[in-house]
């Protein structure tokens, strides 16, 4: 199923499923640079994804960052390997795994 790089709108009203380890590196690799630097507080990096179906799949760290832990304790977010993935529907994960190792 094809998706493209949506925005803060699109993610709006989705939520924790699930989560994926997996290295920063390997999600700009698949998707990109960010779609957004996070909330400024909680989360540091976020990639949402809309299928062509209209479900949405987020992508993001949440409070193991910079962002929540400030400089001294927290991971940077090019070293962070934990992921949630986010959204409406637990279908996304799956779709989400696809993408990344299919």
């Amino acid at each position: 199923m094809g998706y493209h790089i949506g925005t803060r709108e699109d993610a709006s009203h989705t939520w924790y499923l699930g989560a994926i380890d997996i290295s920063y590196r390997e999600l700009v690799k698949k998707f990109g640079e960010p779609t957004t630097d996070g909330d400024g507080y909680k989360v540091d990096a976020e990639w949402i994804l809309v299928f062509d179906d209209g479900e949405v799949a987020t992508l993001y760290n949440y409070k193991d960052g910079v962002n929540y832990n400030g400089s001294r304790h927290g991971i940077p977010k090019t070293k962070i390997r934990d992921w949630h993935i986010g959204g409406r529907e637990k279908v996304v994960i799956d779709r989400v795994v696809e993408i990344l190792y299919g």
